[in-house]
């Protein structure tokens, strides 16, 4: 019999960006329409900061993402429960989606937002604030996986990173 202990709502989410992926490498334009760029409010995709979690710049991409979501996702699942994780991934997710918009929008930035890496650093950032041993190696990792790509000039957006690491130790002051 299958253990439903691997029926959980990050492995489901993981699932569900695997076929959108697939999705998105199939249809015309997809890392465009499922990105979060200017069509967003130049054409009112106003669908882009919610897809954007689910489309990626390739195998890699997405393969590092959902490594590091089963991880963090299935522990807030665990020890927080579904609600926790549905409000810090996908709220979060998509308030780091919006803030990151903006942050482009402000500095005249034409980038073409994609990956889960946003939302996944607001389940970080959540567990940072909880478990305090954990903080420093968080905290670290966020500063690493943002800025060493940008010195070897992989074009990251690495204020995503930040923007939902803020927000997952926000949401974690409010819902203490």
């Amino acid at each position: 019999m299958y253990k439903t202990k691997y029926i959980t709502l990050t492995n489901i989410t993981i699932a569900i960006t695997v076929i959108m992926y697939i999705i998105q490498i199939n249809m015309q334009y997809g890392t465009a329409k499922l990105g979060l760029n200017n069509l967003f409010l130049d054409y009112g995709l106003w669908y882009q900061p919610l897809s954007t979690m689910f489309a990626h710049g390739g195998e890699m991409h997405l393969l590092m993402n959902m490594f590091v979501l089963y991880q963090f996702g299935n522990m807030i699942e665990q020890y927080r429960g579904k609600i926790y994780f549905l409000i810090l991934y996908f709220i979060g997710g998509v308030l780091t989606s919006l803030l990151s918009f903006a942050f482009m929008y402000y500095f005249g930035l034409n980038h073409n937002l994609v990956g889960a890496s946003g939302a996944i650093c607001v389940l970080m950032g959540y567990i940072a604030l909880i478990d305090k041993s954990q903080r420093g190696g968080i905290t670290t990792w966020i500063i690493l996986i943002s800025l060493a790509p940008l010195i070897i000039g992989l074009p990251i957006a690495w204020y995503a990173h930040f923007i939902g690491f803020a927000i997952g130790f926000i949401i974690g002051l409010i819902k203490k």
